[in-house]
């Protein structure tokens, strides 16, 4: 079986939740937070065989959840920014291929890491989950009037984990960095050094906690799981 080691950036602090607590500590199920449900569905894939967790160098609060402990779960200190996080996390991996995950998708499937995991493998190129667009696209002025409509078409939304092998990511990271190019995430540096990297069908389930309505809903997918 292909081992993949994980990074997880976690250093930052979730503005838009408008919590008082980074985002990643809120409570989503009784006495476990986004971060440690998120850690945990890592943990449990089979092919993952150990995960890299970036933390802000002031972070209080990993160290008290119980999942901190796990002999397969590491932390490095992470940067200003993901890309920066990300790399610190990368070089402290060891697997020829890696996955990056945000730490507020909790909701990931093992299905959708099945689907991208075999797809990069089957292809030997770098993948990331996406969903097709299905909303009908506006363009907006500075003024938030409608400049055009967008052809969704060939959209699609990003999602995580997002695969590539080790020295690739290392490489585009890198590189991108030293050009102060800002990345918002690991595909994007790709794309800047030409490299390909495929799209792979994921799960609408599979959104990422940022605003309270999304803690809500992922709070009633859970209860409604249960």
């Amino acid at each position: 079986m292909q081992l993949f080691d994980a990074v997880v950036p976690a250093a930052g602090v979730g503005r838009r939740m408008g919590s008082t607590v980074p985002k990643q500590y809120l409570e989503l199920l009784p006495g476990k937070c986004i971060l440690e449900l998120t850690l945990e569905k890592l943990l449990n894939y089979p092919a993952i065989h150990q995960v890299i967790v970036a933390l802000s160098a002031d972070d209080k609060l990993f160290s008290t959840l119980s999942i901190s402990k796990h002999p397969r779960l590491y932390t490095v200190t992470g940067g200003a920014e993901r890309a920066d996080s990300v790399l610190c996390g990368l070089k402290a991996t060891q697997t020829k291929w890696v996955l990056v995950h945000d730490a507020a998708r909790p909701l990931i499937s093992t299905a959708d890491l099945d689907a991208l995991t075999q797809a990069c493998l089957a292809e030997d190129c770098g993948g990331i989950l996406a969903l097709r667009s299905v909303d009908t696209l506006k363009l907006s002025t500075a003024s938030q009037t409608i400049a055009r409509t967008v052809p969704r078409e060939q959209i699609w939304r990003a999602q995580t984990p997002q695969c590539f092998k080790r020295e690739q990511l290392l490489q585009a990271l890198t590189q991108a960095s030293a050009q102060g190019l800002k990345v918002t995430d690991e595909a994007s540096a790709l794309e800047v050094m030409g490299m390909p990297c495929q799209l792979v069908p994921g799960s609408a389930l599979n959104f990422k906690i940022t605003t309270p309505e999304d803690l809500l809903l992922a709070k009633a997918i859970l209860s409604y799981g249960s």
